[in-house]
This record gives C-alpha cells, sequence and structure tokens, in this order.
C-alpha cells in the first residue's frame, strides 16, 4: 500500500470516528430534551389530576359496594333478557304442539321473546339516576 493510499484510510478512519461521536452526541442531546419534555408533562398532569383523589391517598380502585351493585345489576340484566327469550321459545313451542304446525310459532314467539327481552334491557339502562334498579 502506498503512503498515499494509506493516508485516505486513515482520513477515512478519522471522519467515520467524527460522524459516530457526532451522531452519540445528537443522542445525547435529543435524549436530554425528551426526558426535560417528559418531567414537564408529568409534573402538569399531577398537577391537574382530581385534587380529591390526591388528598385521599388511596388508589383508583372502585369501592366494594359499587362492584358489588355492577354485578348485581349485570345479573339481573342477564337474567331478564334469558326469561323472555325462553318463555317467548316455550310459549311459541306449546301453541306448535297444539296446532300441529311444526315451527313456525315456536320461531315467531321465539322472536317476541328476543324482542321483549331487549325491551326489558333498555328499560333497565335509561331508568333516570337516583332510581332504583337502574344503570347509572
Amino acid at each position: 500500500m502506498t503512503e498515499r493510499g494509506k493516508q485516505r484510510g486513515d482520513d477515512q478512519k478519522r471522519e467515520e470516528e467524527r460522524r459516530r461521536t457526532g451522531r452519540e452526541d445528537e443522542d445525547q442531546r435529543e435524549e436530554k430534551a425528551l426526558r426535560a419534555r417528559l418531567d414537564r408533562l408529568s409534573s402538569a398532569l399531577e398537577a391537574h389530576q382530581d385534587p380529591s383523589a390526591q388528598n385521599s391517598g388511596q388508589d383508583a380502585a372502585p369501592a366494594a359496594g359499587s362492584l358489588g351493585s355492577a354485578m348485581s345489576l349485570g345479573f339481573r340484566v342477564l337474567s331478564e333478557f334469558v326469561a323472555a327469550v325462553i318463555v317467548g321459545a316455550v310459549i311459541g313451542w306449546q301453541i306448535d304442539a297444539w296446532t300441529g304446525a311444526s315451527p313456525v310459532f315456536l320461531l315467531v314467539f321465539l322472536l317476541f321473546g328476543t324482542a321483549a327481552g331487549f325491551w326489558n334491557v333498555y328499560r333497565i339502562a335509561v331508568k333516570p339516576p337516583g332510581s332504583k334498579g337502574g344503570l347509572v
């Protein structure tokens, strides 16, 4: 290798080293800027949180009574819907047995039962706040 070729190789290595250190410096500056922004946003978020949640010192977990109430309401909604569908199916099946018209009344009353089930769930859902048995 000639002196000139060796010098070019050394120059390329130096230039590569400068680029690498320049990128590292740029990455470090960018990381510091992002950390500073994260700290500002975190402090702003803490300042805007609900004051009652800060004063209580408790996590945002729901109270045990509200969980039980929600489960109770869920089971009520489920049972209202399932009961309406089953009652409709039984009525339709019995009418089919009396008349001999195979699945006609079963299907019609099954649809009526489903509609009644949805209506019951809707009535539970739209009760005004503060009334017993509503969603809210």
